[in-house]
C-alpha cells in the first residue's frame, strides 16, 4: 500500500485523529496523530496490514511545541519502509494508553518513558519502575529541564523488592547483581524445587550511563564515539547506526568504497562474537578444549582488526561521511589471507564440537524459547531466529553494500541452546562468503565526503543488524551542529525478557549456558 493511500485509509476510518502523513526519507514515513490514543490504529497495522512493533519511544518538545510525543516505529514484513506513528501527549495531563497487555514486547520500552519521562502508561499490567531503580528520588532525566549536572541526594528508602518463593521445598537463588566475571551487574532471581527452576526475576539497569541525555547538546562529531561506546563488543555496529542517521538527516551520500569497507567491518565484528560466543556456549558445559580453540580463531580476527582499523574492537574507523582511512592493497590481501586461515581452521572447530556427544546431549533441549512466545516477546536476532522469528536489517531494510551481497538468514524452529549455537554457525558462513566477496572488489576509490553543516530539526531513523540482532538509532537534530535527542535500542532491551521463558522447567546447572547462548549486554541495556 502507498503512502497516499495508506493516509487516505486511515483517514477515512479514524477521522481528525490521523491529522497529516510526511515521508521524511524514501523509506521512512511519519503519521502525525492528533491525540495520544494509539491503539486503535496499532490493531489497524498490526492486524490488517501485519505490521511489527519495531520501537517505542518519546520525546520531550514542551519549549518548542507545548507536548511531549510518543513514537511508535512499524515495519511491514516484504516493505523496507519504516511507518512512525507520532503521538502528542499533554504537558498538563502527560498519560499514554498502554500497549503492553496485548504486545509484551514494548513492556519495558513503555516503562522507561515512564521513568525517564514521567507520564504514565495507563494501564500497563506491571508499571513499576525499570529503568531508575526503587530507591531512586522522583526525578525524570530525560526531560529538557532536568539538566545533565544536577547532583542526587543519598538514595533512601525500599530497593527493588522480588516476588517472595512460596511453597514447601521451594527456594529462592540469588545471583549477582555482582558477577566473578568481567561483565557488568545484573541480578537474578530463581525459585528453584531442587534443581529445576520454577520461575526467574531479572533486575537490569545497575549501572545506567545515561547515554542518551549526554548526546543531548553534544557536538556530533564527538557524538560518534560516544555510540561507540553503549556497548563495548558492538562498537561499529552502534558506531554506524549513529552516522546512518545523520548521514539521513543531513542527505549526505556515502561513497560506495566506503560503503563496502563499513559491510567489510560489520561482517568481522560479527565473526568475532559469533565464534567466541561458540567457544563459550562449549566450555560452559565443559569442552574446554573448543573453547580454546575459539579463542585462539577470535585472537586471529581482532589482530585483522588492528591492521585494518587501528582498533582490535574497531573504534574510530566509522566515520559521518564514510571511514577514516582507507586501505592499502597489502591490508586487503592481509583481510583475504586472514579469512582463508579463519574458514579452514572454523571447520575444524565445527566438527570438533559436532563429534562431541556428550556436548550435544547438554545443548540440545535445554533452554527452549517456543516461537510464539518468541513472537509475543518480540525477540530478534540470533534468539529470535533460532526460534522462528526471520528477521534480519541487512536484507529486510538493506543499508552499507548490503543490497549488492547475496546471503542467507538461517531461522530454525526448535529454539534450544543447541540451535542458537547453529544460528551462529550458519552466520559466520554467510560473514565468510560476504567478507570474501567484498574483498575481491576495488576499493582505490574515495572512502569519505567533507561532511556539510548539519541541518537544525531533521529527524533520522537507523537500523543495523549488529551480530546480537537489530540496532536502531532514532536522532532530532539541533542548531550548531549538535543533537536534540538520540533515542538508542540495543536488541539485549527486547530479549532480556526471553531468558526468563527459557529457563522454566531447567536445571539450575544449565542456566549458565542457557545464558550464554542468549548472550545479551548489560551495557547495551543499562546505556
Amino acid at each position: 500500500m502507498n503512502l497516499a493511500t495508506l493516509f487516505g485509509t486511515l483517514q477515512t476510518k479514524f477521522g481528525k485523529q490521523v491529522e497529516s502523513m510526511h515521508a521524511e526519507h524514501g523509506d521512512e514515513a511519519y503519521i502525525f496523530l492528533g491525540d495520544p490514543n494509539i491503539r486503535p490504529i496499532t490493531e489497524y497495522l498490526r492486524g490488517e496490514l501485519q505490521a511489527r512493533l519495531v520501537s517505542v519511544f518519546a520525546e520531550d518538545r514542551r519549549s518548542r511545541e507545548g507536548v511531549f510525543f510518543n513514537y511508535y516505529v512499524f515495519e511491514q514484513r516484504g516493505d523496507t519502509q519504516f511507518l512512525i506513528v507520532r503521538a502528542p501527549v499533554p504537558a498538563a495531563d502527560p498519560r499514554f494508553p498502554s500497549l503492553s497487555a496485548e504486545l509484551p514486547a514494548v513492556n519495558w520500552q513503555e516503562r522507561e518513558i515512564q521513568d525517564w519521562f514521567g507520564l504514565t502508561a495507563v494501564g500497563h499490567p506491571n508499571p513499576r519502575r525499570v529503568a531508575l531503580h526503587d530507591n531512586w528520588p522522583d526525578v525524570h532525566p530525560l526531560r529538557k529541564d532536568f539538566p545533565i549536572d544536577t547532583v542526587l541526594p543519598p538514595f533512601e528508602g525500599e530497593r527493588h523488592i522480588y516476588r517472595p518463593a512460596l511453597g514447601e521445598g521451594v527456594l529462592q537463588v540469588p545471583v549477582g547483581p555482582v558477577h566473578a566475571g568481567t561483565i557488568e551487574p545484573g541480578h537474578f532471581s530463581f525459585a528453584v524445587a531442587g534443581e529445576p527452576i520454577l520461575y526467574l526475576q531479572l533486575r537490569m539497569f545497575y549501572t545506567h550511563k545515561g547515554t542518551e541525555k549526554l548526546f543531548e547538546k553534544l557536538p556530533i562529531h564527538k557524538a560518534v564515539f560516544l555510540a561507540e561506546s553503549i556497548s563495548g563488543d558492538s562498537s561499529f555496529s552502534h558506531g554506524t547506526a549513529f552516522c546512518q542517521a545523520i548521514e539521513r538527516a543531513a542527505e549526505i551520500e556515502v561513497p560506495s568504497d566506503a560503503l563496502i569497507m563499513r559491510t567489510v567491518l560489520l561482517e568481522l565484528e560479527r565473526l568475532c562474537n559469533h565464534v567466541a560466543d561458540i567457544g563459550a556456549i562449549a566450555t560452559d558445559v565443559g569442552f574446554v578444549v573448543a573453547n580454546a580453540h575459539a579463542s585462539r580463531l577470535k585472537e586471529m580476527l581482532l589482530a585483522a582488526n588492528e591492521q585494518l582499523a587501528g582498533n582490535r574492537l574497531l573504534r574510530g574507523m566509522v566515520c559521518i561521511g564514510g571511514v577514516r582511512r582507507a586501505w592499502g592493497a597489502w591490508q586487503v590481501e592481509l583481510l583475504r589471507v586472514a579469512i582463508d586461515a579463519f574458514t579452514r581452521e572454523f571447520r575444524d572447530l565445527v566438527a570438533l564440537i559436532n563429534s562431541s556427544e556428550s556436548t550435544r546431549d547438554r545443548l540440545e533441549h535445554t533452554g527452549i524459547l517456543k516461537p510464539e512466545i518468541a513472537r509475543d516477546l518480540g525477540i530478534v536476532g540470533v534468539g529470535g531466529r533460532a526460534s522462528g522469528i526471520d528477521l534480519d536489517v541487512r536484507r529486510d531494510h538493506p543499508y552499507a553494500a548490503y543490497r549488492h551481497l547475496s546471503f542467507k538468514v538461517p531461522v530454525y524452529q526448535v529454539g534450544d541452546v543447541w540451535h542458537r549455537m547453529q544460528v551462529r554457525i550458519d552466520e559466520v558462513q554467510e560473514s565468510i562468503s560476504m567478507i570474501r566477496e567484498a574483498a575481491s572488489r576495488n576499493l582505490s576509490g574515495q572512502f569519505r565526503v567533507p561532511v556539510p553543516p548539519i541541518p537544525p530539526n531533521r529527524c533520522a531513523l537507523s537500523a543495523v543488524e549488529g551480530w546480537r540482532g537489530e540496532i536502531i538509532h532514532w536522532i532530532r537534530t539541533g542548531s550548531d551542529n549538535r543533537l536534540e535527542r538520540c533515542k538508542i535500542k540495543d536488541p539485549s532491551l527486547n530479549n532480556w525478557p526471553a531468558l526468563v521463558e527459557a529457563v522454566q522447567g531447567n536445571i539450575i546447572a544449565d542456566f549458565p549456558v542457557i545464558n550464554k547462548s542468549f548472550n545479551l549486554s548489560y551495557s547495551g541495556t543499562d546505556r
